[in-house]
């Protein structure tokens, strides 16, 4: 009878003494006693060291920039622990467990490394819950047991929480490509599969991105508008001056630049430049303006300068390609996955829009929305930074004409574009006009790449700018 009564209680301090004197202390050491006395009744959970798992593209270690959860928070699977960036890509890595936060392995800005504890998780083990490799204080179990399941002959790799949610959305994961270590199927391909099934297409946030004209600008002439750009705004950031050298290492987007642009040196560069005449494009832009923010979505001139560069891959392939290191093959590309390079306060990021050729300019418009939001909150992801094909930079955004865009290897081409400007132009009567005028800066790689391609594709591209109708004669 006492022994059941110590089972069934869980602190000692609920025995009456009566009892305990009935038998020595030597008694109560079995096997469970480090479960039967502990004193508070949550602790009889399991310690579960949650490890940061490998996300891909080669990455070993990332930057905590953010916790979501503190000690003591309680968590569910799915939910949001901390925001980490790498050299590649902004993640948000996500609870595999329902639990208690018991421990925080790192503080913000410090180094997190693949393969280490992130946080520790106290589980319920009542609730039958198999935790994965990265269990503590449990018997040791197969690794096999949690990570794979046999789906007709072969063993699919994904946790117990992914494999809840394709149960949950009746989602066979024999049909759905991982993209994580070892083919592993993550949450984020459930996601994407689910997203493809049902045509769903996340909206872009309309408060982002979305701006409203301000009723001031219609009284403030012309004159003084285009007078107010040519002044540069300085930066509102404190002037701190210590008369020291201050040394700090290389971390996030700017150590992926280091990376690329020194494997892009082994490149040679060939440039190619033009002007463009957009006085037809800026006056349809301005008429389908008004459309685009009814649809929730903010048009700009870039979506056509994709498009219409990727009408002109279609000519040229070989500049939608790539070269093998040993200089041996080149790989065309099916896929227009046109990169835009973004300015943000982590630096260079050079985002992608994925199958331009399948796309309208106004689902690409959208998609530059969404990069963009993302983009400007440091929160884009591996798949929205890898996988480009071919690239264009804005640089006229904030000023300059001609410029020497550098290659983004394994791409063999990249345009930059300068500023938007009134300038005067003849026309075929000799007439003088205010023509709007861009210039364009191409590089290619000149290995696989001739100035003739380069020179051929740059006309084909500037005659669908110069007259935007004609693109609709080869839009599919």
């Amino acid at each position: 009878v006492c022994i059941h009564r110590v089972r069934s209680c869980s602190s000692i301090r609920f025995i009456k003494s009566k009892y305990v004197c009935v038998f020595d202390k030597s008694t109560l050491k079995f096997s469970h006693q480090q479960r039967l006395f502990r004193t508070s009744a949550v602790s009889c959970g399991q310690i579960v060291q949650f490890k940061l798992s490998d996300i891909g593209e080669g990455i070993t270690e990332v930057t905590v920039k953010e916790w979501y959860i503190k000690e003591g928070d309680s968590v569910s699977q799915f939910d949001s622990i901390c925001e980490v960036q790498s050299d590649k890509a902004s993640v948000t890595i996500t609870s595999r467990y329902d639990g208690i936060i018991r421990k925080l392995h790192y503080n913000l800005d410090e180094i997190a490394y693949v393969g280490k504890p992130l946080v520790d998780i106290e589980i319920d083990a009542s609730k039958g819950l198999a935790p994965e490799e990265d269990v503590v204080e449990t018997p040791p179990m197969s690794h096999e047991e949690h990570t794979h399941q046999e789906i007709k002959g072969h063993k699919t790799l994904a946790t117990p929480a992914v494999r809840r949610l394709a149960m949950e959305n009746n989602i066979k994961l024999s049909e759905v490509v991982g993209t994580g270590k070892d083919n592993r199927i993550l949450k984020e391909d459930i996601l994407n599969y689910l997203a493809k099934q049902t045509g769903a297409i996340l909206p872009p946030s309309p408060k982002a991105e979305i701006i409203p004209p301000l009723p001031k600008s219609e009284t403030v002439p012309a004159a003084s508008k285009d007078k107010a750009r040519k002044v540069p705004v300085p930066v509102s950031r404190p002037i701190v001056f210590s008369g020291k050298d201050k040394t700090e290492p290389i971390t996030g987007f700017h150590k992926a630049m280091v990376k690329t642009m020194s494997a892009a040196l082994k490149i040679p560069h060939f440039g190619y430049c033009d002007e463009i005449d957009l006085t037809q494009l800026v006056q349809l832009r301005e008429e389908l303006k008004p459309l685009a923010q009814i649809r929730g979505i903010k048009l700009s001139f870039m979506p056509f300068f994709i498009k219409a560069a990727s009408l002109g891959l279609l000519q040229y392939p070989i500049l939608n390609a790539s070269l093998d290191e040993s200089c041996q093959n080149v790989t065309y590309k099916a896929s227009h996955n046109i990169g835009v390079a973004m300015d943000t306060e982590q630096g260079l990021i050079v985002p992608n829009v994925k199958n331009v050729q399948v796309c309208s300019v106004f689902e690409i418009a959208s998609e530059l929305n969404r990069l963009q939001s993302l983009g400007s909150a440091g929160q884009l992801g591996t798949s929205d930074l890898t996988g480009g094909t071919f690239t264009l930079s804005n640089i006229g955004t904030i000023g300059g004409t001609y410029t020497k865009p550098v290659i983004l290897p394994p791409e063999v081409a990249i345009g930059a574009l300068g500023k938007i400007q009134v300038l005067p132009r003849f026309n075929g009567k000799g007439e003088v006009f205010k023509a709007q005028i861009m210039n364009v800066s191409w590089s290619a790689d000149h290995r696989i790449i001739d100035g003739a391609t380069m020179a051929r594709f740059s006309n084909l591209w500037k005659s669908y700018l110069e007259n935007p109708a004609s693109m609709l004669l080869d839009l599919k």
